[in-house]
C-alpha cells in the first residue's frame, strides 16, 4: 500500500468518525423520545436530552449547538404536552434543567471554539517558522543534484526537531542533517540555532571540524535562551558532510548522528561508519576534539544522510527499518526518486503508523555526460519493480 492509499484510508475513516458524532446528538434525542414513550410515566429520559447539546457542544458549530439544545427542548415539552402534565411541577422543572445544560453547552462551545483558534494560530505561526528555517534547497548546488524531505510523525504538521541545510561555501558544499531532543516551538527555536549558526559558520571555517565546534559554541550561547539546555535533555545529534569543488571525496564529522550511506551507481552501498565515535552536540562532559573521515565519492554515487526517524521506525512485530538493507542493490534515477521510495517503503514498514518524525537529505554527485535528473522519468522503487 503506497502513501496516497494510506492518506485515503485515515481521510476515510476521519469522515466515518465525523459523520458518527455528528450524528449523535440527533440519535441520543431520538432514543430519549422512545424512551419516553413507550416507558411508564415514573421513567424520564430528561438525562439524555440534557445530554444531547452537551454532546454538541465540542464538535458542533454555535448554531448547530443552539439548534441541538432547541431540539432537546421541543421534544421534552411536546411529551409533556402529549402527556398532559406540561404545567406541573416535575414537567417544568425537566424543561428548567434542559435548559440550563443547554446554555452551559453554549459556554463549553465558545471555550472551545476559542481554544481552536488559538491552537490553529500557534500551529500556523510554528509552521511558518520552520518552512522560514528548513526552506527546500535548489535541486542543483555546486555542480551537485541535491534533494530533501520533512516527514512529520503526524499527517499535515511540520513542526519538530529534525533539521537539514545545505550551502555552498568557497570550501565546497556543506551540508548538516540533525535531530534536536524535543518537540514544538522550543524544538524550532533550538533548529534555528543551529541552522543559523551552521550558515555563518559554513562560509567562514576552513574545516569542517571548526564548523561543528561553531556549533557548539552556538548551543551553549543560547543555552539559557533554549529552556536551559543540558546534558541529559539538551543535545542534538548531526552529521555534517564537506564536498570539495570538482573533489572526488566526501569530508563527514558525525556527533553522535546515524551513520550516512553511500549508495554506488552499481547498486553496492556503503555505511559511512566514523573512525571515532562522538558525543551529541550540546553535551557538556568535556572536550571531545572533532575529527572528519573521508571517503570516495564515486562520479554518479548517492549520500543519503537521515534521522533516526527513519532508523528507528518500527513494525508491528517492533522490528526497526534498516535503511542500509532496504537500499543496497537498488538503483534510482535521482536523489528526488531515491527520497520517495524511501519514504513509502518506511510507511509501508511502519503500516503508516510512526512515532518519530524524519528528515532526509540526498546529494549526488553527477557522472560526466548524465543528462539533467529532472528530465528522467523512470523511479526504481524498493520492492524491485519500475514504476
Amino acid at each position: 500500500m503506497g502513501k496516497r492509499e494510506q492518506r485515503r484510508g485515515r481521510r476515510t475513516g476521519e469522515i466515518r468518525n465525523r459523520r458518527f458524532v455528528r450524528a449523535l446528538p440527533g440519535l441520543i434525542i431520538v432514543g430519549g423520545l422512545m424512551f419516553d414513550f413507550f416507558t411508564p410515566p415514573a421513567f424520564t429520559a430528561v438525562p439524555l436530552f440534557a445530554a444531547a447539546p452537551l454532546i454538541a457542544a465540542p464538535f458542533f458549530s454555535l448554531a448547530g449547538t443552539i439548534r441541538v439544545g432547541i431540539a432537546a427542548l421541543l421534544c421534552v415539552a411536546g411529551l409533556r404536552l402529549y402527556s398532559g402534565t406540561l404545567f406541573q411541577v416535575v414537567p417544568v422543572i425537566e424543561l428548567l434543567t434542559v435548559l440550563t445544560v443547554s446554555v452551559l453547552a453554549l459556554f463549553i462551545n465558545g471555550v472551545v471554539r476559542r481554544s481552536n483558534e488559538q491552537l490553529a494560530s500557534a500551529r500556523v505561526i510554528a509552521e511558518t517558522a520552520m518552512r522560514a528555517v528548513l526552506p527546500t534547497p535548489s535541486d542543483r548546488i555546486g555542480g551537485l543534484y541535491v534533494a530533501a524531505r520533512y516527514e512529520a510523525a503526524q499527517a499535515d504538521e511540520f513542526v519538530g526537531g529534525d533539521l537539514f541545510s545545505v550551502t555552498d561555501t568557497p570550501y565546497g558544499v556543506r551540508l548538516v542533517v540533525g535531530d534536536v531532543r524535543g518537540k514544538g516551538l522550543d524544538a524550532v527555536e533550538t533548529v534555528a540555532v543551529i541552522i543559523g549558526a551552521f550558515r555563518e559558520a559554513a562560509e567562514q571555517e576552513r574545516s569542517l571540524e571548526g564548523v561543528a565546534q561553531r556549533l557548539e559554541r552556538a548551543l551553549a550561547r543560547e543555552s539559557s535562551g533554549l529552556g536551559g539546555l543540558d546534558a541529559a535533555e539538551g543535545f542534538i545529534t548531526a552529521a555534517l558532510a564537506e564536498i570539495p569543488p570538482g573533489a572526488t571525496r566526501v569530508r563527514i564529522v558525525n556527533r553522535g548522528h546515524p551513520e550516512p550511506l553511500l549508495l554506488h551507481s552499481d547498486g553496492a552501498l556503503d555505511v559511512l561508519e566514523p573512525t571515532l565515535p562522538a558525543l551529541p552536540l550540546g553535551m557538556d562532559l568535556g572536550v571531545w576534539p572533532d575529527r572528519a573521515d573521508e571517503w570516495e565519492l564515486p562520479a554518479g554515487a548517492t549520500l543519503l544522510l537521515y534521522t533516526d526517524g527513519l532508523s528507528e521506525a518500527r513494525d508491528a512485530d517492533g522490528v526497526f527499518y534498516d535503511p542500509a538493507e532496504r537500499l543496497r542493490g537498488r538503483i534510482f534515477p535521482g536523489p528526488e526518486e531515491l527520497l520517495s521510495a524511501l519514504t513509502d517503503d518506511v510507511r509501508l514498514h511502519t503500516g503508516g503508523v510512526t512515532t518519530d518524525d524524519m528528515a532526509l537529505l540526498a546529494v549526488v554527485r553527477p557522472a560526466e555526460g548524465q543528462p539533467d535528473r529532472r528530465t528522467t522519468v523512470k523511479i526504481v522503487g524498493l520492492g524491485g519493480g519500475d514504476g
